[in-house]
């Protein structure tokens, strides 16, 4: 029968009366009603083409805004990120040279290379060639001046200031390091490297040696531009045994009492020495011209340094050449001053007894101590002079640089056996000191 929703339905119809006769319970009613809402399928409205269009350029939008913000956030902590996780700086090593073998040199002197013909046009060819080689070395070449004087902008302008020579030694991850002139270290505790590019960047000493008279500076790699870097390079120590009397070479530095000179020669003698406290290096002389107080660097034709031009050198001689330091014979040094330890100073200043010197005055094989340094650890421990250093740390010492490697070896501030002999009324005895090892900085 039809259902019509507005028809009356009679008391005995009523859901109320019907209850009781099971007609409307709901165990009795299809379960097809009670979730048939659950069969409608609900449908999306779809997304037109230009809301679609505006939701990818929201996201756009919102993405560059972001990258932005992290592009900002990554310059700004750049350089504390740098400067927190750093860690520990690299250990600096710089291979010792040696001398060359007998039959090498001797093949050396054998070859005789060809002559070319020369002329005016060739003299300025080689000019510019040597120029050139110049150039492209003083990237490893700076100067180092007094921090106040960087302000001083009569002094900048001229190059007249305090300054000496440095070269850039090292890298260690977090420094530049450069070797110069230790003449500048005094009281000083802050300096100016202006480097090949002429910028100038605020420099600290990393650690000095007063008694070989060389310090090691550094920068600070994080404060050094893209720009700058561009512009630099670490320099090559040479091997300056391989030097010889005639070489030519190129001295680069403050010879002449400003920045940034450059000078052309050749090498006059390989065959003197000038000696310090616990050790002796060979000289290098040239005929290339410097002031009293004349720094730099002196490189061999493959732009290598072979030599660190000094004042201090014979500095009672006056003879106004350039002469250097042997890189060689220093590199030792270097290494120690690069990574911040003291170089190990005892004071003794000797020479080597040769076999000449024993037959003839019958003085045993060893040091002979001309001179003790006063308030030295080898003074406080006795030591004289007129004495003869035979052992040190247990290994025997025949000659000064034999001594000088030994107490490299050795830490400053450990104690260190000496062994040596001293002359008595009835000849020379065995003496024996206990000496704490110290530093010169």
């Amino acid at each position: 029968m039809p259902y019509d929703k507005d028809q009356k339905l009679s008391p005995e119809e009523s859901p109320e009366n019907r209850e009781g006769q099971g007609g409307n319970k709901p165990e009795n009613r299809p379960q097809e009603e009670k979730y048939s809402f659950l069969q409608e399928t609900i449908k999306q409205k779809p997304i037109s083409g230009e809301k679609l269009i505006k939701q990818f350029a929201r996201i756009a939008v919102y993405g560059v805004i972001l990258g932005a913000f992290s592009c900002l956030g990554f310059f700004a902590l750049k350089p504390w990120a740098e400067n927190w996780f750093r860690g520990n700086p690299e250990t600096v090593t710089i291979p010792e040279d040696e001398e060359p073998a007998e039959e090498d040199q001797a093949v050396e002197e054998e070859e005789e290379p060809a002559v070319p013909e020369l002329n005016a046009k060739s003299y300025e060819e080689i000019n510019e060639s040597m120029y050139s080689l110049a150039q492209e070395a003083a990237a490893g070449i700076v100067t180092v001046s007094r921090a106040e004087q960087a302000a001083d902008w009569n002094a900048s302008a001229t190059g007249l200031r305090t300054s000496v020579t440095g070269v850039i030694t090292a890298d260690n991850g977090q420094e530049l390091l450069i070797l110069a002139d230790d003449a500048l270290c005094g009281k000083e505790e802050s300096w100016t490297v202006s480097f090949a590019d002429g910028s100038e960047y605020t420099a600290s000493l990393k650690c000095q040696d007063a008694n070989s008279g060389f310090a090691v500076f550094s920068v600070a790699k994080a404060d050094i531009t893209e720009t700058t870097w561009n512009q630099i390079k670490v320099s090559e120590l040479g091997n300056s045994n391989l030097s010889r009397q005639g070489d030519t070479v190129i001295a680069l530095g403050n010879m002449f009492g400003y920045d940034g000179g450059v000078g052309y020669g050749v090498i006059s003698s390989c065959d003197h020495k000038e000696t310090f406290y616990d050790g002796e290096c060979d000289v290098l002389t040239t005929d290339i011209p410097a002031s009293a107080e004349g720094t730099g660097a002196l490189l061999n034709l493959d732009g290598e340094v072979i030599g660190m031009i000094s004042a201090s050198i014979w500095d009672a001689n006056g003879s106004g050449t350039a002469n250097a330091y042997a890189v060689s014979d220093i590199k030792s040094t270097i290494e120690l001053l690069a990574n911040g330890e003291q170089v190990p100073y005892a004071g003794i200043h000797g020479t080597t007894v040769t076999r000449t010197v024993q037959d003839s005055q019958g003085i045993p094989a060893g040091i002979y101590v001309i001179d003790v340094d006063p308030d030295s650890p080898a003074m406080q421990a006795g030591i004289q002079s007129g004495d003869v250093i035979t052992q040190v740390n247990g290994r025997e010492v025949g000659s000064i640089l034999s001594y000088r490697q030994v107490l490299l070896d050795t830490e400053a501030g450990s104690q260190v056996r000496f062994v040596g002999q001293r002359q008595g009324a009835d000849g020379y005895v065995e003496i024996k000191f206990n000496v704490t090892i110290g530093s010169k900085g």
